[in-house]
């Protein structure tokens, strides 16, 4: 019977993180995961995966680590013994990354430095594959930096524009110097923006999929954005952990762009997003004093008032230093592994917007409940 396969997750509980587990299980992996110890249960992504941890059968198993803790971390490398470790715990968020600059560059940065020291100070550097999660925002947006076919490659120049950035520098050529120096199996991927129901809140497009499906609900009046002008190449999150497994399947250990080539600006994505409620937009003004009305409702399921003012520019959410355009170039992975994104930006908005309606739904019926317990009360 052939060995079952190990996999070591960080940041298990994130987006990504549940995804990949989902996929490793799927291929029979054993999945071990690491999340941080809160006094809030933040596992919710993957609590449809965790089944009873004293059944024998169960392959996923949860641990309690820090990527700031190089003690805590050695030992549950030493304890899972992993085939594949993938890298995905990060404070992620760019625009919290300039409040909280030396907290990113410890876990974003130097978290990737004491896992690939963990690995071979215990002599695993020969077993043990390692994804590093790289990020698009190595670029900056510098447009100098494309190649000649206007895109960002693997051999496109990087000019970080904000602390995440710049942590994530510095993790990627750690992971880059540990393979040369240790020949350790050890690639970055470079993840252009990707999405999905479950992606955080505060990320710009799940506060607008969460926004528009409670102003179509009739929850919220508007919402509130920055830089409507900002150009990104977004993908879905189930597309981007498959290629995160191609990459360490691969024969030799490389590094990789991970994106679809296609960008958009988050005006168009709003638009999208209120299109898959039967609702239509018209965008007044410049910069700051943009709005968005409602100029057609055709839905029977949601009513909104034609006319109505939908979207306002906050100038908080602007960044010190705006990254205006991100697209990346797969072609590497389209050609040397085969890769093949299942969804475009339509189905992804469909996805998501479909996500937060049924979510927003069951608010909804969940308030309805409350008022009928409290007039029975009375």
């Amino acid at each position: 019977m052939e060995k079952r396969k190990v996999a070591l997750i960080t940041g298990i509980t994130g987006q990504d993180g549940s995804y990949l587990a989902e996929l490793l299980l799927e291929k029979g992996y054993m999945v071990h995961g690491i999340k941080r110890r809160s006094s809030l249960f933040n596992t919710d992504r993957i609590d449809h995966l965790y089944q009873d941890p004293h059944d024998p059968d169960q392959r996923l198993k949860l641990h309690y680590g820090d990527l700031t803790d190089s003690m805590n971390l050695t030992r549950i490398i030493q304890e899972s013994q992993p085939d594949e470790i993938y890298n995905l715990g990060a404070m992620s968020h760019v625009k919290v990354s300039f409040d909280s600059p030396e907290y990113v560059g410890n876990v974003d940065g130097l978290g990737t430095l004491r896992i690939l020291e963990a690995v071979r100070i215990l002599g695993l550097e020969k077993k043990t594959r390692i994804y590093q999660a790289s990020t698009s925002e190595l670029y900056g947006g510098m447009p100098e930096n494309k190649n000649e076919r206007g895109f960002y490659d693997e051999n496109s120049p990087f000019y970080p524009r904000s602390p995440y950035g710049v942590a994530k520098i510095y993790g990627f050529w750690i992971t880059k110097n540990y393979r040369e120096a240790y020949d350790m199996y050890a690639c970055n991927g470079i993840l252009f923006n990707h999405e999905s129901p479950r992606r955080g809140e505060t990320f710009v497009t799940r506060k607008i999929t969460r926004a528009v499906a409670k102003i179509a609900m009739g929850l919220q009046e508007k919402v509130f954005l920055g830089n409507l002008e900002a150009k990104r190449d977004w993908g879905h999150a189930k597309d981007y952990v498959r290629m995160m497994w191609m990459i360490l399947q691969a024969d030799k250990p490389e590094d990789w762009v991970i994106a679809t080539g296609v960008t958009t600006t988050v005006r168009d994505f709003v638009r999208m997003a209120f299109q898959e409620v039967g609702i239509e937009l018209e965008f007044k003004g410049t910069g700051v004093d943009e709005k968005a009305f409602v100029t057609a409702c055709n839905s029977k399921d949601f009513q909104v008032e034609i006319g109505k003012e939908v979207l306002s520019i906050d100038p908080s959410y602007f960044r010190p230093t705006e990254v205006d355009l991100l697209i990346g170039d797969p072609t590497k992975a389209k050609e040397k592994l085969g890769w093949v994104p299942e969804y475009d930006l339509k189905a992804l908005v469909q996805d998501m917007m479909q996500g937060d309606v049924a979510l927003m739904k069951k608010d909804v019926d969940l308030l309805k409940a409350g008022h009928e317990i409290l007039k029975q009360a009375e």
